[in-house]
């Protein structure tokens, strides 16, 4: 994983596979879930590529490509784990390895930081102030994740070198409490509307996922559109780009 670019994982995965099918397509939410699950499970950027590879070469010789594009990440699931298995498979004997943490220490100025805080911090004020009145409690649970949020910040000034390892930490506990939240307090007809979308998109690869890959993508497909319909900003570092 020496080489894991967390702050560009989801954009050189993208770019990647615009190159392979010969054109620019919209992402689509259950491709942005696709790429999340593979980055929450590690697995490095190396192993997705070339499972991308894979998948295109295998859909390519199969009788269903017939000159269409392959439209979907979701085709390319098994291939990259299989690539992910290879890889950490090889990688075993080889001695110390670097952790994914320790690579995160990315290029990435203490500014470009302070300024995703701040676009979070407005961005999660100005939602908690629209459904003050429609959803009070929501907002208030909001305003104390905002309260939270500047907290970290305050990290980014309390040391010469910030620990983005430990801040990362701390963003994704806030933001499973914040998709939580959002979950527990989403109106039945959004959480329905989300499902139904999401078994349309899903309906093409279901065969070729496990339980377990489905399950997981879901959860992360639910939880995208759930921010994306509270007009909330995703805190993860991995979303700085």
């Amino acid at each position: 994983m020496g080489s894991f670019n967390y702050f560009n994982y989801f954009t050189e995965i993208e770019e990647h596979f615009w190159r392979k099918r010969g054109a620019h397509l919209l992402v689509s939410p259950l491709d942005w879930a696709i790429v999340e699950t593979w980055q929450k499970a590690g697995i490095p950027i190396e192993a997705v590529l070339r499972g991308i590879d894979s998948a295109f070469e295998s859909y390519q010789r199969s009788r269903r490509s017939a000159g269409r594009p392959l439209k979907s990440l979701a085709y390319c699931v098994d291939a990259v784990l299989d690539a992910a298995a290879e890889q950490q498979a090889a990688a075993t004997g080889a001695g110390p390895r670097a952790s994914q943490a320790a690579t995160h220490a990315e290029p990435v100025s203490r500014d470009e930081v302070r300024d995703f805080f701040t676009r979070n911090g407005e961005r999660m004020d100005r939602a908690t102030k629209q459904l003050a009145g429609s959803h009070a409690q929501l907002a208030i649970q909001l305003t104390q994740m905002g309260a939270k949020l500047t907290e970290i910040a305050g990290l980014l000034d309390s040391a010469t070198q910030p620990d983005l390892e430990d801040i990362e930490r701390r963003l994704t506990i806030l933001e499973e409490k914040l998709s939580a939240t959002l979950a527990a307090e989403a109106p039945e007809e959004t959480l329905l509307e989300i499902r139904r979308e999401m078994d349309r998109q899903l309906a093409p690869y279901r065969r070729r996922m496990t339980a377990e890959q489905l399950g997981q993508l879901e959860r992360q497909y639910t939880q995208k559109r759930l921010f994306e319909k509270f007009d909330l900003p995703r805190l993860s570092l991995f979303y700085l780009t």
